[in-house]
């Protein structure tokens, strides 16, 4: 069965967004791109400034509330039925919860052939990328490098601390089916 569906996972600045603009261009058929930064920006600023919503600390921790649970269960079940439709999708992704994360991603989508790709980037590098930005609260990328990975399956890791996001891309792109 094809992959019908990549999901990228890690931490802020670690270069999911790069990769999966590469993979875009590289891969064979069309896919369509979905990261959390999408459903943060779709949500009202109400939502992203509350603690029923999503909060990021002066440190750059994120804190996520129950409204904001509700309105990622619906996200996530829409991509999966978009990948259910024969869509092809790409996830980029923030596992804040790292296994219990994954695990709301896995129950979504169910019998849909996933490709579970875990984007790690030295905490150090991360950080410059994160101030090279801009758009950015300092102290994300560090507290995030390895938070989003802890217990969560992978079946293939790459690394964008000395790699660019197109080596990156065609690691992953061999492994589509």
């Amino acid at each position: 069965m094809p992959t019908q569906v990549i999901v990228l996972n890690g931490g802020s600045s670690s270069g999911k967004s790069g990769i999966a603009r590469c993979l875009q261009a590289i891969l064979p058929d069309r896919w369509l791109t979905f990261g959390v930064d999408t459903l943060i920006q779709a949500m009202p600023v109400s939502s992203q400034t509350s603690a029923a919503g999503i909060q990021i600390a002066s440190g750059g921790d994120v804190i996520v509330g129950s409204e904001f649970r509700t309105l990622e269960a619906a996200w996530i079940e829409g991509i999966a039925a978009m990948g259910r439709a024969g869509a092809r999708i790409i996830v980029d992704e923030v596992f804040l919860g790292g296994e219990v994360s994954q695990q709301r991603w896995k129950k979504a989508l169910g019998a849909l052939q996933v490709l579970w790709v875990a984007v790690r980037c030295e905490s150090a590098v991360a950080a410059g990328r994160e101030i090279a930005r801009g758009d950015r609260v300092g102290g994300m990328a560090a507290s995030q490098a390895e938070l989003v990975h802890q217990g969560v399956v992978y079946d293939l890791r790459v690394d964008t601390t000395n790699t660019e996001a197109l080596e990156c891309a065609r690691a992953i792109a061999a492994r589509v089916q």
